[in-house]
């Protein structure tokens, strides 16, 4: 018996309708996520690189901008398939646990203190990031601290330690910890006329702020390396690994590392591409 024209039509329309289903499926998981930090997010690096990798590649990546300890959190989790953060002790412990497969240097920039125009402490007078410190204890001018275990809070409480001073001693009078993103600190600290701690991205990026400048750069103790590893899918079955580890070649590749190095605000350079070839 021969097929009916209506036979015909519904057949197609559910071939159709397979053929749909099946693209849809493969778009919605030809993505990665990244577990990265609120740093890199407020700079814009990501708004300019990663459209250039998903060109390439057909790969989405989608980016959860938390601290950085929260960011390993999340990805000992298993909410992630890539980690790109800036704390590289913690960061080696990640991978020596087995929740990462390999850690790679990525790009870099730097640490500066910033505060007001007037600079009331005479931070600018310091020869190092240890004695500027030691001013804001001994001025007990305000400082504001990210509180949040981020890579940057961590930075800093590794710096007031090389001072020989613990400022949670003063928590709550002087030292404020604001348990925010690195911009949402500066807010706080621009509208309380504090001292603050960022790195240099998200201040050359950083729209408020006023009288404000920076009062203490150039140690080599403010030096701020970011790494990127594979969240291990031995650990994490969920882990997208091909894709995954598609991005982080591609970060380490010619190609993505001179996107980092061609990234620039106000004709600044953002960060600084060191892979290792």
């Amino acid at each position: 018996m021969k097929p009916t024209f209506g036979t015909i039509f519904r057949s197609t329309a559910v071939a159709a309708a397979i053929a749909v289903a099946g693209m849809a499926t493969a778009q919605a998981e030809d993505f990665i996520v990244i577990q990265s930090t609120t740093s890199t997010q407020n700079s814009g690096l990501y708004d300019v690189i990663l459209p250039q990798f998903t060109e390439k590649s057909g790969i989405d990546v989608r980016v959860v901008a938390v601290g950085t300890g929260q960011a390993i959190k999340n990805a000992r989790n298993c909410d992630g398939d890539v980690l790109l953060v800036h704390a590289k002790p913690a960061e080696e412990k990640f991978v020596a646990d087995g929740y990462g497969v390999k850690r790679f240097d990525v790009m870099y920039n730097d640490f500066v203190i910033v505060g007001p125009g007037a600079d009331p402490a005479g931070l600018s007078a310091a020869s190092s990031v240890s004695e500027a410190l030691l001013k804001v204890r001994d001025s007990q001018a305000p400082f504001a601290s990210r509180g949040d275990d981020s890579g940057t809070h961590k930075k800093e409480r590794r710096l007031w330690a090389g001072a020989g001073y613990d400022p949670t001693e003063a928590s709550g009078s002087w030292y404020r910890e604001t348990g925010s993103g690195m911009g949402a600190t500066l807010n706080i600290a621009v509208g309380m006329g504090a001292y603050a701690m960022t790195d240099r991205a998200t201040w050359i990026a950083f729209a408020n702020k006023q009288d404000y400048k920076i009062v203490v750069e150039g140690d080599k103790a403010l030096f701020n390396q970011y790494g990127v590893m594979l969240v291990n899918p031995a650990k994490c079955p969920s882990v997208k690994a091909e894709q995954g580890q598609a991005f982080i070649d591609w970060l380490l590749s010619d190609s993505g590392q001179s996107a980092i190095a061609a990234y620039k605000r106000g004709g600044q350079q953002l960060f600084f591409p060191n892979a290792l070839k």
